[in-house]
């Protein structure tokens, strides 16, 4: 299929989905929970779980009490010590209400974000100077809170491809009926598209992706691609190749 039938294709499924009704109860997404709060801090605690089973993700979010996050620590331990969710333990998830907590008391997600982003303009060294500072802020090394926050990534080849950051990113940048556009002064052509499997593997198949491996370099691969579409907002691709993976659509590809 040719670069020019694969744009009109994604176009049509972009401006299909670009609707309310696309998430759903029927049709769910963790972003569905963050549009309920319209909340950076909330936002950032539905990616940061958006892992696994969708039913399984969206029901636990729901069964969270985010208003802990202007209560004390022993409070909010007290108030999730019966809340797990696959590798973190309650603690884990306590551990990042509390970091969350004490970041909002000395500044905000945006701003630090922006410490790190605004240097070069590169989205990765945000997330790295908001993992630097969630890990300082209240220090918390399990394997289970770890995975959560991911790692401050230095190399994009054979590293893990921050797919749950770039998406917390998306929602806050973007706005259109999927995305929130929470967050000002930050470029949208500068976001990378967030890599989750069901988008890599429609990728390749459209021949939009050569990238074997499933990391942070196919991320930026895609992205870049992308931008032969669309230069100003290259993501607006990523929840429509997402759909075409979760729903098992042909739309003609080999």
């Amino acid at each position: 299929m040719s670069d020019i039938n694969i744009k009109k294709l994604l176009d049509l499924e972009v401006e299909k989905r670009n609707c309310e009704g696309e998430v759903c109860l029927e049709r769910l997404d963790p972003i569905m929970v963050a549009h309920r709060y319209k909340d950076p801090t909330i936002s950032l605690i539905c990616a940061f779980f958006a892992y696994g089973n969708v039913k399984q993700i969206v029901k636990f979010l729901n069964s969270l009490d985010f208003s802990l996050l202007a209560k004390s620590d022993d409070e909010i331990r007290e108030g999730l010590k019966n809340h797990y969710y696959r590798f973190q333990k309650s603690e884990d998830v306590a551990a990042l209400f509390i970091a969350l907590k004490r970041l909002n008391e000395k500044s905000s997600l945006e701003e630090v974000f922006k410490r790190g982003y605004l240097k070069n303009r590169s989205t990765i060294d945000g997330i790295n100077s908001l993992i630097k500072t969630l890990q300082e802020i209240y220090p918390h090394k399990t394997m289970g809170y770890s995975f959560l926050i991911s790692q401050v990534t230095t190399k994009t080849k054979g590293a893990g491809a921050l797919k749950r950051w770039m998406m917390y990113l998306r929602w806050m940048v973007r706005e259109d009926n999927i995305d929130m556009g929470l967050w000002s002064g930050v470029d949208r052509s500068d976001l990378i598209i967030p890599l989750d499997t069901h988008t890599f593997n429609v990728s390749k198949k459209l021949g939009l992706l050569s990238r074997k491996s499933y990391d942070l370099e196919a991320a930026i691969e895609l992205t870049n691609k992308l931008k032969e579409f669309d230069k100003n907002d290259p993501l607006k691709y990523d929840f429509a190749l997402y759909r075409i993976g979760q729903e098992k659509l042909s739309l003609g590809m080999s």
